[in-house]
């Protein structure tokens, strides 16, 4: 317990401030734990910011999604420094601020970002994946109601993103897709869905990939992999 909390501590120290911004500015929050970050990642990032025009996007990576098994999660500053290296953009923005703040669910730090930031216009990103499963998230009805959102459309999911129980909920706040850029200044709920990432990475494959060379090894030398 005390390592944690000097660890949380050591983060604390290079998180205390939240990222660049200004009254007007449309910027999006694309959280998730990046373990790890990869380039379907920033691809979405990238369209969402052209497609929405918007002046920047924050990464909030955070320390653990409540709805996975965290057991195996690389730790938080690995996994922030892995996702600067990645993005290294004068527009995009990577902070552990849930971290800091000691936010556990979207709903509370949005609600903090909101609170701070009360003229920024903030827009909520995710991918078709996590629209389909939108439904367990906590207050999931109450982080539609709190802010605007761009749903990135990836290969598979989006044939059942939008039948999903929140996909159908929020049916009749849907804009057409043409109209993403107008998301931003919108009263929530609203949200659109984006078409063109076409990338299958995912950060479940990654993982699986990296435990491999482990395995083998271990097999190898006759031995069980470690667990």
């Amino acid at each position: 317990m005390i390592a944690q909390q000097l660890a949380r501590q050591k983060l604390a120290d290079n998180e205390r401030i939240i990222p660049p911004h200004a009254p007007g500015m449309r910027i999006g929050l694309f959280g998730g734990t990046f373990d790890p970050p990869h380039q379907a990642h920033l691809d979405a990032t990238l369209l969402a910011m052209k497609r929405l025009k918007l002046d920047r996007v924050w990464w909030l990576v955070t320390p653990g999604n409540p709805l996975k098994n965290t057991s195996h999660l690389a730790p938080l500053a690995e996994r922030l420094a892995a996702a600067r290296a990645l993005t290294h953009h004068p527009r995009i923005d990577v902070t552990g601020l849930e971290a800091v703040i000691n936010t556990r669910y979207s709903f509370d730090t949005i609600s903090w970002l909101i609170k701070r930031c009360p003229r920024v216009q903030f827009v909520w990103i995710m991918g078709a994946d996590n629209l389909r499963h939108f439904h367990r998230w906590q207050k999931w009805r109450g982080i539609a109601e709190l802010i605007p959102m761009v749903v990135v459309d990836r290969p598979g999911p989006s044939l059942y993103a939008s039948g999903s129980t929140a996909g159908q909920a929020l049916a009749r706040f849907r804009i057409p897709e043409n109209a993403a850029a107008s998301l931003p200044g919108r009263r929530a709920p609203a949200w659109a869905f984006l078409h063109g990432l076409k990338s299958g990475l995912s950060s479940t494959a990654l993982r699986a990939m990296r435990k491999q060379p482990a395995t083998a090894d271990a097999a190898k030398a006759g031995e069980k992999p470690a667990k």
